[in-house]
């Protein structure tokens, strides 16, 4: 027996880590709305998730029976063939979330933990059968199949409720109150307030009583008897109280709806999904101290599990605090909470995803739909219906940290009522919904009510749903066929088997630590051009201009080592510039997106000077497209092995290179230090490089003549040529406009 108290052991170390990768993945549910919508300082919204999570895991008693008797019976399996399904499902859920939580993929705990329980317990139970010469067809007695089924199409069904409530909601919602709410929360904002939080009190504080770890049944039955008496006092009372404040104060309605939905949304969180991460640990806790009361410990069934349980309140605490603590640590949470946050947002910039032939052809159909629908409705009632929905009302303030929202306060209301009335139900019921799938779909639902995926974005919005919807689905099959593996490696070699799996996922874990801190400088990397004040004129010029020449550094550090690769026929050092370009683009089209930014403003001040800008952002695209042309052009070259560049070849672009990362080093210094460059040295420059040119494609000229360069060098070299050229005309631009454009105006 003392080898499965270790066991047991185990498994409370994994519940802890378990809680850490889990929360980290799950936060990104209940702090989206409120952070997206910068309804207060984040960590006024963190204290509040905080609160809610505490208060959520004394809800959660109910729901740990699902890892006891959710996927299988307990009562064909012994003490140590539990152990083994429970230790392989604990081991691969951290695993699959961290590697989800590494590359910002929110996935679901729930459908992860289900799917493990399932793969792990079929692995042990055709053991069983194999053993017992039973038949195949037997595995129905061993596996919980109606639940198992029951839970599955629970979680499929809820994606899509979730998305088409969602999106009706906030049809509905968007049409009573418009862009232009504010006006409008004077009449109805109080009735909207007592609708939206007395669901909140219906949901979370009476269903959710029935899986409460300290309230009496007693008391749930009469809470059960009066729950509509309770709603309609609720809403009464609320709707008072919000009318009074609304009278008396200057108080935003939405803010007190928002922040209260963030606690309620986080107090579901933790009563629904506390079971993805602890449930399996204390079954497993269970499962020991039911065979250690035996007289045959390693015989005997778990016929006791499926027994209902209450677990110690005081457990479900201490979960808790792990839980907020990893709210207020984790890094990765952050990671995850930019998908949705870029998927639904309402201000057009630079997308996360690119465009897919699926996501092509949905964009495609759902274009057709809507010209059938047109053509249908009255074109009153059409325009109607534009007038109420006309973003173009949606002037956003920034936030406490200077950035604008990512969508009004009246959408993250909608999403957190919503989301948390969902998943409190789906609590109620016993069934683990995924808090993920629910939150995510939610939130897509109401952004694609409220217009965001515009015919500019629609087609890589719809590219991002689609991939994290794979995402879990892939989560599903991995679940079980890694949990099913480490079940029979665990089953047949044991200790050692343990302990390899074990090295392998802190292995893996240190591993993607340090992975995700390199994408996370990556993105510190995008941070930078990020223009929050947008009011100033000056300083979004001058705040461009510094990008630009943060810009022109990058560039001219991937020429010289693009070079270099080249010279030497560095395919590894050439492969790594091209996955560089991607980063390069999304510079650029940031900085692009900061100069319109710009233009609108000068649209209202200084009409004049706006062409000017204009020219900026030609000049930005010519220079990227010509850097990243070299790029693939050297690279394709020596990954198709093809013949070097001739010794002359490689001195000639040698001069062309320096000549032009000095151009472009000036070009950045001059933009950064907000100085002029001498014009006789810039004149001397121009004039080496235009003559450099001129000679140097004489000289080529002669060399295909006498055949000494062939075809495919040839390409090469006159695409370096050619595309430096193009760098250096865009350069000259730049340094033009700056000068006539901010020198002129200090």
């Amino acid at each position: 027996m003392e080898i499965y108290l270790v066991a047991v052991v185990i498994l409370a170390g994994l519940a802890i880590s378990d809680l850490i990768v889990g929360v980290s993945n799950d936060a990104v549910n209940f702090l989206n709305s409120s952070i997206g919508s910068k309804v207060a300082p984040r960590y006024i919204i963190m204290v509040i998730a905080s609160l809610g999570m505490v208060a959520g895991v004394t809800f959660s008693s109910g729901m740990m029976e699902v890892a006891r008797k959710g996927i299988f019976h307990p009562k064909f399996f012994s003490m140590p063939e539990l152990m083994i399904v429970f230790l392989a499902v604990m081991l691969t859920d951290i695993l699959l979330l961290d590697l989800f939580n590494t590359f910002g993929l929110p996935t679901s705990t729930t459908v992860s933990i289900v799917f493990e329980l399932l793969g792990a317990a079929v692995a042990v139970s055709f053991l069983k059968i194999m053993n017992s010469g039973e038949d195949f067809a037997s595995i129905v007695k061993y596996i919980n199949t109606a639940k198992a089924l029951a839970i599955i199409s629970g979680i499929l069904i809820s994606v899509v409720i979730a998305f088409v409530v969602g999106a009706i909601l906030q049809f509905v919602t968007r049409l009573i109150f418009t862009f232009d709410f504010e006006r409008r929360l004077k009449r109805y904002g109080a009735i909207w307030g007592g609708i939206a939080l007395s669901a909140i009190v219906y949901f979370i504080l009476i269903k959710g009583a029935k899986g409460a770890s300290f309230i009496s049944t007693q008391n749930v039955s009469w809470i059960n008897q009066h729950s509509g008496l309770i709603l309609l006092a609720g809403f009464v009372v609320l709707g008072f109280i919000l009318q009074v404040l609304m009278l008396l104060t200057r108080i935003n309605v939405l803010k007190i709806i928002v922040l209260a939905g963030t606690f309620s949304l986080a107090m579901a969180f933790a009563a629904n999904d506390l079971v993805n991460f602890i449930g399996v640990p204390l079954a497993g806790l269970n499962s020991y101290q039911v065979a250690g009361a035996g007289e045959n410990p390693l015989t005997i069934t778990m016929e006791a599990l499926q027994k209902p349980v209450q677990a110690d309140t005081l457990i479900l605490l201490l979960a808790g605090v792990v839980m907020v603590i990893t709210l207020w640590t984790s890094r990765k949470a952050r990671t995850v909470s930019r998908t949705e946050l870029s998927l639904g947002r309402q201000e057009e910039g630079v997308e996360r995803f690119g465009a897919s032939p699926l996501s092509r052809a949905i964009v495609r159909m759902g274009t057709s739909f809507g010209e059938v629908f047109t053509k249908i409705i009255p074109a009153t009632l059409l325009e109607k219906l534009d007038r109420r929905m006309d973003y173009r009302a949606y002037k956003p303030k920034p936030g406490h940290d200077g950035e604008l929202p990512s969508w009004d306060l009246l959408r993250a209301s909608v999403n957190l009522v919503v989301a948390s009335s969902l998943i409190a139900l789906g609590t109620s019921l016993k069934l683990p919904l995924s808090t993920t799938y629910v939150t995510f779909m939610v939130a897509m639902g109401t952004s694609f009510s409220d217009r965001s995926w515009g015919r500019d974005s629609a087609v890589y919005r719809v590219t991002g749903v689609l991939t994290v919807i794979g995402g879990w689905f892939f989560t599903a099959l991995m679940a079980f066929t890694v949990s099913a593996i480490f079940a029979l490696a665990i089953y047949f070699w044991k200790i050692p088997a343990v302990a390899v799996i074990l090295s392998f996922a802190i292995f893996f874990l240190i591993r993607n630590f340090y992975l995700h801190k390199t994408r996370e400088s990556e993105d510190q990397a995008l941070e930078v051009f990020n223009l929050k004040k947008v009011k100033d004129v000056n300083f979004a010029i001058e705040t461009s201009f510094k990008h630009t020449s943060i810009f022109l550094d990058k560039i001219r550090e991937s020429l010289e080592a693009c070079y270099d690769g080249v010279c030497h026929e560095n395919r590894i050092k050439l492969k790594n510039l091209k996955k560089e370009t991607r980063q390069i683009q999304d510079w650029a089209n940031i900085i692009v997106a900061n100069i319109f930014k710009v233009l609108r403003l000068l649209e209202k001040q200084d009409v004049e000077t706006t062409h000017k800008y204009s020219r900026t952002i030609g000049a930005l695209q010519e220079i990227t497209e010509s850097q990243r042309d070299i790029v693939v052009r050297a690279y394709q070259h020596i990954i198709n092995n093809h013949k070097g560049m001739l010794p002359v070849q490689l001195e000639e672009l040698a001069q062309v290179k320096d000549c032009l990362t000095h151009l472009l080093s000036l070009t950045a210094g001059s933009l950064m230090k907000k100085e002029k460059i001498d014009d006789v040295v810039l004149r001397q420059k121009t004039e080496k490089m235009d003559a450099l040119m001129k000679t140097f494609n004489l000289n080529q000229i002669k060399r295909i003549q006498n055949e000494t360069s062939k075809t495919r060098l040839s390409i090469l070299f006159y695409g370096f040529m050619r595309d430096s050229q193009l760098i250096a005309e865009s350069l000259l631009s730049l340094l033009e406009i700056f000068d006539h454009s901010f020198l002129n105006r200090k």
